[in-house]
């Protein structure tokens, strides 16, 4: 399946092939053995996003073949992986929602981590095809924004109206606060046509597709 703009994982792959799926297990093995807290700022940033992103992979792949990463529940009743204790570091198992909402989000404050890490879904960011690291943490970040904003899954005039991705809205504090906030970000990194249908509207509806970004 080719999607324009959509870069999709090749979970069937990884599950069949043996030696990747435990050379993605000795790099998860291998940031449990590292305490973070020893680097630099850009370095710890780029840990975690590259440990959210690798755990994200690796809760699938087992469970593969699904057609959402929803449909792999932390609970009875409890939709997604994200509270699932997956991953041992200094003691505690940390959860998805903990290295993104717990440590990543309220330490660094930058809205540009909604594009980094990856929920395994064509609604979300694309899957970034190299490691973060300190010297190109930048450089993602903003390619990422950008990549994303002037996708249409990210933002788009559809039958008459703004229709924006949903991650602005459920993390609208994320984006200044309120939709003038979401709107500035959005016009930060617009391309010119698209900064110029923004400038039509000042609300929107939003969507997100939760399918698999398998291919």
């Amino acid at each position: 399946m080719t999607l324009p703009g959509f870069t999709l994982f090749d979970y069937a792959a990884l599950k069949t092939n043996e030696a990747d799926r435990k050379q993605l297990s000795s790099y998860l093995k291998s940031l449990a053995g590292t305490d973070p807290r020893a680097y630099s700022r850009n370095e710890q940033m780029a840990y975690w996003i590259n440990l959210y992103n690798a755990l994200t992979i690796f809760v699938i792949v087992p469970r593969y073949p699904v057609d959402s990463i929803k449909d792999i529940k932390s609970g009875l009743i409890d939709y997604g992986p994200w509270n699932l204790e997956l991953f041992p570091l200094q003691g505690d198992k940390l959860t998805l929602n903990q290295i993104e909402h717990g440590i990543l989000r309220p330490i660094w404050k930058d809205p540009r981590i909604h594009y980094a890490v990856n929920c395994a879904s064509l609604g979300c960011p694309n899957l970034a095809a190299q490691a973060y690291r300190a010297d190109n943490l930048e450089q993602l970040l903003e390619q990422g924004a950008t990549d994303y904003i002037n996708h249409p899954r990210g933002a788009q005039v559809k039958n008459g109206k703004l229709e924006i991705s949903s991650i602005y809205d459920w993390f609208k504090e994320d984006f200044g606060g309120n939709d003038a906030g979401v709107f500035a970000h959005l016009k930060r990194y617009a391309r010119p046509e698209l900064a110029a249908a923004l400038d039509n509207f000042d609300s929107f509806d939003d969507d997100y597709d939760w399918t698999l970004n398998g291919k």
